[in-house]
């Protein structure tokens, strides 16, 4: 896929120039309560919850936020109670997205994705209709700076490495079990190796190239349903080309 951008290297792309990230911190704070609800206020005991906070401090989140967000999860202090809801549908170009969503209204939801989804050349479709397309894993990125392909290769293969993406310019993507990715961590940890983006992921099984016209639609429609209040994540398979993504950067 030289010369193409796959949706991990587009996310990273549009964050490295989004300035619209204000509703990050509340997105962050809704995922750290989900996790102490689900599986307890103590994150050595609770993978998805040191997760979340590492991805927490990794964005400069307060300890205090960090620790009223657990505690709201364990029941400790009173606060919303939010339901995951996952949204799948079809956006500009025929690309599958998925929308995972954490409410405390799911009629407000449903209607503001539905809105969304419409307004911008997408369609909501039934649960089922492209989540088929993509895999949970864990996923991390490490700069190509720090660290040869075969001696990342060879530092995580028994940590649990599933697969090694070197695609992208700048970073390696890392792609594990989600069972294997704090494993995974530990040995970058160990080993001193820089990484970023540590987090759980859809992985689509295949792509969709798109032409300047919907790559423009499509990246607006996903600027929106990030910003919605209650969506969490936004996953796509989009593909697009470089010379694509260099005629969108100079509009």
């Amino acid at each position: 896929m030289s010369g193409h951008s796959k949706w991990a290297t587009i996310k990273r792309k549009k964050a490295a120039t989004d300035q619209k990230r204000g509703n990050l911190f509340t997105k962050l704070v809704k995922e750290i309560t989900i996790a102490a609800k689900m599986g307890g206020g103590d994150p050595s005991g609770n993978p998805r919850l040191r997760l979340a906070i590492d991805t927490a401090r990794a964005n400069s989140m307060p300890m205090d936020n960090i620790q009223r967000a657990i505690k709201k999860g364990t029941g400790e202090l009173e606060g919303a109670t939010y339901e995951e809801i996952t949204y799948e549908g079809y956006g500009p170009g025929g690309i599958a997205i998925i929308i995972e969503t954490a409410t405390d209204n799911r009629n407000r939801t449903v209607a503001d994705i539905r809105h969304l989804m419409s307004r911008s050349g997408g369609s909501l479709g039934e649960s089922g209709s492209v989540g088929w397309m993509f895999s949970r894993k864990g996923s991390i990125e490490v700069p190509k700076s720090a660290i040869s392909e075969d001696d990342l290769m060879e530092l995580l293969l028994d940590a649990g490495l599933e697969e090694l993406e070197s695609d992208d310019e700048q970073y390696y993507t890392v792609l594990t079990d989600v069972k294997d990715l704090e494993p995974v961590k530990k040995a970058l940890e160990d080993a001193a190796i820089p990484f970023e983006n540590a987090k759980m992921d859809m992985i689509p099984g295949n792509y969709v190239e798109l032409d300047i016209e919907d790559a423009r639609k499509a990246l607006r429609l996903i600027d929106a349903l990030e910003n919605s209040d209650d969506a969490q994540a936004v996953y796509s398979n989009m593909d697009i080309s470089e010379s694509v993504m260099n005629a969108l950067d100079e509009e």
